[in-house]
């Protein structure tokens, strides 16, 4: 087990890097790097500022040197400047993750908290009506786009109704002000779980060490739960720790009809004025969020289901 948490750490390292020299050779291979990091994009400079902006950017070395001090700035936490405004991107990051975290988590409990339980229960009830209306309902949730849903809620809660507010995050942690966007994430996640989590635990329930646990005289309630959904659970969690990554690196659409000021938003503002030092580091952090869930997800693998084993 040490021996595989210790492979899965160095490939994961390894994909970390992968990504930094497919981010830093887009800088290099989409235009002049001068006019990619700089705000009025290279014009109007003369041939003394274009030389300094070159030397600090080291594009007199060879590339290999230019990435290594790239790297050793963003290990030392130098992300480089906002090309808005001039101002440093680390505290602007600070400021923007908090309400992406706190966005995704609320998602993502609100998601599972009522996909699981739902697909267990059409997965128990088959051909029910419950089955029907989780399988209509898991449909619905997976041909909707989200964004449309994010509209069409701002439109029935917060301008016909006036229930809850349409936009921002508001001062501290305002439930109300989560209602809306946090629905709107979980919409698809919640039937992304009914369907998974249905199907693993139909292929389970048809086992034959359940019959056994069945005709032994195991309660319903221990069946279901300790027997068959912790053997159907491998699947849910794949996804689960996929969709928070997700929710982290992609809540774009809710971010973005919501007002919310996240690092999904960030990243579209910066795409919209090519701010691409922004850009760099919003995908080089999504990346990393993927590449964490995805181990963290292997290792639970050997702890949920004993019959796992690494070498």
């Amino acid at each position: 087990m040490r021996r595989f948490i210790v492979r899965r750490l160095f490939t994961s390292v390894l994909a970390l890097l992968g990504a930094t020299i497919i981010i830093f050779s887009a800088s290099r291979l989409l235009a002049d790097p001068v006019s990619l990091f700089t705000p009025n994009e290279g014009y109007g400079m003369t041939k003394e500022e274009y030389k300094r902006v070159v030397a600090q950017l080291h594009l007199d070395r060879s590339v290999p040197i230019q990435y290594g001090y790239w790297l050793a700035d963003l290990v030392r936490g130098d992300l480089g400047r906002d090309l808005s405004d001039r101002n440093l991107i680390g505290p602007k990051l600070a400021k923007r993750i908090m309400p992406t975290l706190k966005l995704a988590l609320a998602g993502w409990i609100l998601a599972t908290v009522v996909g699981v339980p739902l697909g267990v229960l059409s997965a128990m009830r088959r051909g029910s009506v419950l089955d029907y209306v989780g399988r209509t309902f898991a449909v619905l949730g997976q041909t909707l786009p989200v964004f449309w849903v994010a509209i069409i809620a701002v439109l029935i809660f917060s301008v016909q109704l006036k229930w809850l507010p349409s936009a921002t995050m508001g001062e501290g942690f305002a439930v109300r002000n989560y209602v809306l966007p946090t629905i709107a994430l979980a919409w698809f996640p919640v039937a992304g779980y009914v369907r998974i989590v249905r199907s693993s635990m139909l292929d389970v329930l048809d086992s034959e060490y359940i019959k056994l646990a069945r005709a032994k005289g195991v309660s319903n309630a221990t069946v279901i739960w300790k027997h068959a959904f912790k053997n159907a659970a491998l699947a849910p969690l794949t996804f689960a720790g996929l969709l928070l990554g997700g929710f982290i690196a992609g809540s774009v659409a809710v971010e973005t009809v919501f007002a919310w000021p996240g690092l999904a938003r960030y990243a579209v503002e910066a795409v919209q004025t090519n701010n691409f030092t922004v850009i760099a580091v919003v995908t080089l952090i999504f990346t990393g969020v993927y590449i964490v869930a995805n181990f963290v997800i292997d290792i639970l693998y050997a702890f949920l289901d004993p019959r796992i084993h690494y070498s």
